[in-house]
């Protein structure tokens, strides 16, 4: 384990409050296998994660991100693979010589101390000096702008308060990376969207190397540096949130990231950097993808509901889609509006998010015309 004295962390000389400033590590993954049960939780995962990134692990209940997030933490031994902290490998140290805070959903506060003794709790189980504990519970709390509430005890906190506290436990010790395990799942609605921006501002202004799990897709796509979406133990797409949700690579993470309409076809020709597929509602267009399929192969065509337009159907826009509508919701700022499509009532029905409505709805059994920009459209493997 690096000494104390050797950590790269930047203190007023003056024998101020320590700055939180670090020099951030990198997480590397190398080809991670766990076993638990007798079922293969992860299945040869490798993950690069930059030194002072702020990155989410997304995916449904059983998928493997919260056992990936504990054998980083050094909770789950891997049975192969490796783990490193820049260029350390800590795959085989215990979770006290790893220097990764954790922080949990369930806060983990101790009900009869108060908040600054929570803060120093790490620190004297550390045997860091009394003076320096003052300094860093100080700085620490500060941070996250809970330093008016040290003698308060956690049954006086707000939920949102709490998980402040908890964030300043884990930033008091120093962590050479931070380990979040769906932090805001017990908050509320409004609560959560103030705790989003907050997590993101104090991990960026403590240089922090951060590792977020979460299922709440908003909260990933808001903050996140990067983010991956896992399935079945394995990473089925890793890139920026607009990477992910406008690109993204399956049907697996299209679906699972924001809504989609699905549309099965053919590819039937490339042309001018645009695939022509051939589906039951006609031929549509949309950008030729990085890899452009076979001609004849089967693929998917994968059109967000924001990117759906009703439309005149005289007014020769392309890609126009003739359908009936089934549901309109009408919801202030937009309104959600479920079309049928045309002569397919065996199809499901399209989706369609309108951006400042002008009506309050359509009404149901109404004819109506959709269509879309080629370039809002991807083509997936079919």
């Amino acid at each position: 384990m690096q000494p104390l004295a050797a950590r790269r962390f930047l203190i007023d000389p003056g024998g101020g409050c320590p700055d939180y400033r670090a020099v951030a590590f990198s997480i590397q993954i190398k080809n991670l296998r766990v076993t638990l049960g007798g079922r293969r939780i992860l299945d040869d995962l490798s993950l690069d994660i930059t030194a002072g990134e702020l990155f989410f692990l997304l995916g449904p209940s059983g998928c493997g991100k919260t056992t990936l997030l504990r054998s980083v933490a050094g909770f789950v031994r891997p049975e192969a693979g490796g783990i490193f902290f820049g260029a350390q490998d800590v795959t085989a140290l215990p979770p006290e010589q790893r220097e990764a805070a954790m922080v949990f959903q369930s806060y983990a506060l101790w009900p009869h101390l108060t908040v600054g003794q929570n803060v120093a709790f790490g620190l004297e189980l550390r045997r860091v000096p009394a003076v320096e504990i003052r300094q860093r519970v100080g700085a620490a709390l500060d941070m996250v702008k809970m330093g008016d509430r040290a003698t308060a005890r956690p049954n006086e906190l707000s939920g949102g308060q709490q998980q402040r506290v908890a964030l300043a436990r884990a930033l008091a010790v120093r962590p050479r990376c931070l380990l979040l395990d769906e932090p805001l799942s017990n908050l509320d609605a409004k609560l959560r969207l103030e705790m989003r921006t907050e997590i993101r501002r104090i991990c960026k202004q403590a240089e922090l190397t951060a590792l977020y799990v979460t299922h709440d897709q908003k909260e990933a796509l808001s903050i996140a540096d990067r983010l991956v979406v896992m399935g079945s133990g394995r990473i089925l797409q890793c890139g920026t949130p607009w990477e992910v949700y406008r690109r993204p690579q399956n049907q697996a993470v299209a679906t699972f990231i924001g809504e989609a309409n699905l549309i099965a076809g053919q590819l039937q020709a490339v042309e001018d950097g645009f695939c022509l597929v051939a589906t039951r509602f006609g031929v549509l267009r949309a950008t030729a993808p990085a890899v452009v399929p076979g001609v004849g192969q089967a693929v998917t065509l994968c059109i967000r509901p924001e990117a759906l337009c009703v439309c005149d159907a005289a007014a020769g826009l392309p890609n126009q889609l003739a359908g009936v509508v089934g549901d309109s919701i009408f919801l202030g700022e937009q309104a959600q509006h479920f079309i049928q499509p045309l002569h397919a009532p065996d199809a499901a029905a399209w989706r369609v998010l309108e951006l400042r409505p002008q009506r309050a709805a359509f009404p149901v059994g109404a004819p109506v015309t959709l269509t879309f920009e080629p370039a809002d459209a991807v083509v997936l493997p079919g």
